[in-house]
This record gives structure tokens, C-alpha cells and sequence, in this order.
């Protein structure tokens, strides 16, 4: 399932993944903020957590997440990976090339600086 981080700073979506996540996550919850985000704002900046609770994409899901890179390329801002899951940070890191907006990593214990980063803040990051 998909989790809305509600300590996100303005302008910023937060997402924090648990247990499978499925294709209807996607569809229920990340489209439609994406959506409304568009609607009052010209870019999407994004955090998405994949922690210690996180378990797996469905390929539904991952499906979905492929689709999310159809959307025009100047929807996107900043978007930030904050994960210890290191060999889905190395599939993810080299196919960035891929990813129309600015997207960085952070470790899990780096949740806060990536919310600041992607909120437009230290563009030092990891």
C-alpha cells in the first residue's frame, strides 16, 4: 500500500510504501494527488519512501510506475528516493536517465532532508 507522509512541506508530495505495492495503489491514491497537484501547481515534486516496512512492487504496480513517466516532461520537479533498499536505489539510479525531473537519493535516515531538498531547499544533497 501507499501512505501519504503528512509532514510534507508545501509543494511537496510524500509517499511512503508498505507491505506489496499494488497497481490500485497507484491508481487510488499517487495519480489523483499527482492530479491535484497539477491543478494548482506547474510541477510535481515528489519523496517516495521505501523503508524498512516496504516489501514489494506487484507488476501491476510497476507498471503504473512506468505510466507516471509518460505524464509531460514538464510536470516534473524535484523528486527524491529516500530507501536502504539498495539493489532496488541501483535499478532505479540506472534508469534515472529515463526520469524527466531532477531525482536524487537519500538513505532512510536522511527522510527530512529529502523533503527539504525536494521542497526546493539544499540543492547539496546526497
Amino acid at each position: 500500500m501507499i501512505e501519504t507522509i503528512e509532514n510534507a512541506p508545501d509543494g511537496v508530495l510524500g509517499f511512503r510504501a508498505v507491505g506489496e505495492v499494488t497497481a490500485s495503489d497507484y491508481e487510488s491514491v499517487l495519480d489523483p494527488a499527482i492530479d491535484r497537484t497539477l491543478q494548482s501547481q506547474e510541477k510535481v515534486n515528489l519523496v517516495i519512501v521505501l523503508g524498512d516496512r516496504f516489501e514489494r512492487y506487484s507488476l501491476g504496480a510497476m507498471w503504473q510506475d512506468t505510466m507516471l513517466s509518460g505524464k509531460p516532461h514538464r510536470v516534473w520537479g524535484r523528486c527524491a528516493l529516500v530507501t536502504g533498499h539498495s539493489v532496488i536505489a541501483e535499478i532505479i539510479h540506472s534508469l534515472a536517465f529515463l526520469f524527466p525531473g531532477d531525482l536524487r537519493f537519500f538513505p532512510l535516515d536522511q527522510e527530512d532532508a529529502a523533503l527539504a531538498w525536494a521542497a526546493g531547499g539544499d540543492d547539496a544533497g546526497p
